[in-house]
């Protein structure tokens, strides 16, 4: 495999751009809100169907009054082959009816429509590249192997562990999350996400006649709150929000209970698990109260290791085969290579170049787009990724 098939890819997969719009229609408007599985069996079938048309075995898994996920594999491989994982997303932020006020809509170079670019234009790339390997009668060394999910934007809950056990198994996983910016960046760094909630538990008592028999819990979180922000280290790339709180029954009542929300976002595994014993190693300051603290480093952080580093190289190898400039970059928020880092070779960000995750100017540029799916193809093709001499000297 060397450059001459890396042209011929990229010439085939930039006449794809109907297939890539037609998909990508018929993706949008099957609208797929996280918070709402059960509308989610048309953008399902819609991904499915034109994976089994290509051949494949596809299945749903999940629970049964919940979410459902896909997950799909050639039905011809090489026995003994190793696999690499490719992960993606069906769910979106947006609620059913969006796409009446924002309709999938084609500008120029420019689709734009709810869940266009974050992230079901990675589903289309990833249904053009198998397609585009099939066209040119090859068969990838690294078998592939897809899970596409149904709760990635409200944080994986019931997916996360398959997508470990697959994890474990891989290769190498590439996750089909949009790029970053004009440019495309790939995601080599995201920040491990905690989500805590503190219930303070105080006592009530008349403010006026006999306050000194309550303790009140809106004065237990103020302490906890000040504790909380400055454990903040910007500089380091810790940040802790205090982003919602609650409590008290009356004016004229001693708070009885009080409860705060925290969003932590950590750079590295370790910071992550030193902040979680922080919070969770919380005292109370004023008598008579006590504290519950719930919740976890959700997703850890996807870190530079030695693999996800031999990874990004093979990766800006092939793109230089491609003719295709690549840069990097650390981003704040999370996604599923968060989990795949910790078990095997991960990059993230190799869906739509385009803009507006989460806003309502979401849109992809259908050049750039097409480009990033002949990447894709020829990262499925490539070899193993080696990663062992790196790690000797890492």
């Amino acid at each position: 495999m060397g450059g001459q098939l890396a042209k011929q890819v990229l010439k085939h997969i930039r006449g794809q751009q109907d297939l890539l719009v037609s998909l990508l229609r018929d993706l949008v408007t099957a609208e797929s809100p996280s918070s709402e599985p059960a509308v989610h069996e048309r953008a399902r079938h819609v991904f499915m169907s034109a994976l089994i048309e290509l051949g494949w075995h596809v299945a749903e898994t999940g629970p049964v009054d919940g979410p459902r996920h896909v997950y799909a594999r050639p039905v011809r491989h090489k026995k003994g082959a190793p696999v690499q994982l490719i992960i993606g997303h069906y769910d979106t932020v947006w609620p059913v009816g969006t796409v009446i006020d924002r309709p999938f809509t084609i500008n120029g170079n420019m689709i734009r429509g709810p869940g266009v670019f974050d992230m079901k234009g990675g589903l289309a790339q990833l249904v053009i590249a198998i397609k585009t390997i099939q066209d040119f009668s090859l068969e990838p060394s690294v078998v592939p192997i897809v899970f596409v999910n149904a709760d990635e934007e409200i944080g994986s809950r019931t997916s996360t562990r398959y997508i470990r056990h697959l994890a474990n198994l891989a290769n190498r996983a590439l996750v089909l999350e949009p790029a970053l910016g004009d440019a495309g960046s790939l995601k080599t760094e995201r920040k491990g996400i905690g989500r805590f909630t503190i219930t303070v538990h105080g006592k009530a008592a008349h403010a006026g006649l006999d306050p000194a028999a309550g303790a009140s819990a809106i004065l237990e979180l103020s302490h906890v709150i000040q504790k909380l922000f400055a454990m903040n280290d910007v500089d380091s790339g810790i940040t802790i929000n205090v982003g919602t709180i609650d409590g008290g029954v009356q004016p004229n009542v001693i708070a009885p209970h009080s409860t705060a929300v925290v969003d932590v976002r950590v750079p590295t595994v370790a910071d992550g698990d030193r902040i979680e014993k922080l919070i969770h190693g919380l005292q109370p300051e004023t008598p008579g109260v006590r504290l519950r603290v719930e919740g976890a480093i959700g997703r850890p952080s996807m870190e530079s290791t030695p693999r996800n580093e031999a990874l990004w190289l093979q990766t800006v190898a092939i793109a230089d085969q491609l003719g295709i400039e690549l840069s990097r970059a650390k981003v704040g928020g999370g996604s599923d290579g968060n989990t795949t880092s910790q078990y095997t070779a991960t990059l993230d960000g190799l869906g739509p170049v385009g803009h507006g995750a989460h806003a309502q100017h979401e849109c992809l540029y259908i050049d750039k787009t097409l480009d990033r799916a002949a990447l894709l193809t020829m990262l499925l093709l490539a070899p193993p990724t080696e990663t062992l001499a790196l790690e000797e000297t890492g």
